[in-house]
């Protein structure tokens, strides 16, 4: 039985009723230099499976000696993934982790109990102009998960699924989908990719998971008649057939979701947890800046500032 209040077990399905439950345009804000759309959460859906935090970043363009520069900051009770597909950013944690994030490469970094991290532009890439877009997700983990210890794994582009033909290409990023799987550790019933469609290409939803949907990174879609632009993320009753076909210029749509999670979550900063507790635990690690001894570290190479915590 799903938790979700957007699925109404009574409601009729199929022809009965509109093929999409919800569509969710971004709110946009301004980070100093570039945009960012924030599709999940929303106010009509707090995730769509685990997926509990969805941002695009950019399209940017920097002048010499501008970026991206996240100061080390915590996070607890979820996963993150960043996806490009232009630009790089220089990801170091407190795992010992200094690893560039680069286009169509995995980065999963797994916070568990807790993991800080910083995302930067610098060194020599930032001598000379450069551009940012991707997307920015975090999965939120099942309550058996929650404190596992952190951890991190990246996957070469060249190592994920890629499925081509009839018009599209599809890049499996994590968990299962098409009868493939992704190669990076997922903790619950999860799937995500990165779909490229010609002109007039369809594609289906995977049609193994319970809650299903997809973000128009570029171009146009069509679904069940209705016509989607860029920037707008639609989610898809579960059972229904699906399919999405991409208009006259052709599309670019990130396909998400998974098993619906074990219950709502708390969202505050960047922790997420099955309970308040949890939150304010967390909240006074961070405060009390026990970086030798505490719960939180800062990565090494990157440990003379952070990001402090919000007042309320």
């Amino acid at each position: 039985m799903s938790w979700n209040p957007a699925l109404d077990p009574d409601c009729p399905t199929g022809d009965a009723v509109d093929a999409i439950e919800t569509v969710i345009v971004p709110r946009a804000r301004d980070l100093g230099g570039f945009e960012v759309r924030r599709a999940l959460p929303a106010p009509a859906r707090q995730m769509v499976g685990p997926f509990i935090f969805f941002d695009q970043m950019g399209p940017a363009e920097f002048l010499t000696g501008k970026g991206i520069d996240v100061r080390p900051h915590p996070h607890i009770g979820l996963a993150t993934v960043t996806y490009l597909y232009k630009g790089k950013i220089h990801h170091r944690d407190s795992l010992g982790t200094d690893q560039w994030i680069e286009p169509g490469a995995v980065n999963w970094m797994v916070a568990g109990h807790g993991i800080t991290h910083s995302e930067r532009a610098d060194g020599d890439y930032v001598k000379q102009p450069h551009s940012l877009f991707g997307l920015q997700t975090w999965v939120a983990l099942p309550k058996k998960y929650e404190d596992e210890a952190a951890a991190f794994e990246h996957a070469p582009k060249d190592t994920l699924p890629l499925l081509e033909g009839e018009g599209k290409q599809v890049r499996l990023i994590l968990g299962d989908a098409y009868g493939e799987t992704a190669p990076v550790k997922v903790y619950s019933e999860t799937f995500y990719a990165d779909a490229l469609l010609e002109a007039g290409a369809s594609i289906p939803m995977p049609d193994n998971h319970e809650d299903r949907g997809l973000y128009v990174v570029s171009g146009a879609v069509n679904v069940a008649g209705q016509d989607f632009e860029a920037g707008q993320m639609l989610v898809f009753r579960p059972g229904d057939r699906i399919s999405a076909k991409a208009g006259s210029e052709g599309a670019r749509i990130m396909l998400l979701g998974g098993a619906t999670m074990d219950g709502p979550r708390h969202i505050w900063w960047n922790f997420v947890a099955s309970s308040k507790d949890r939150i304010d635990a967390a909240k006074e690690a961070w405060r009390a800046g026990d970086w030798a001894h505490g719960r939180f570290q800062l990565p090494p190479g990157d440990d003379a500032e952070f990001i402090p915590a919000p007042a309320k």
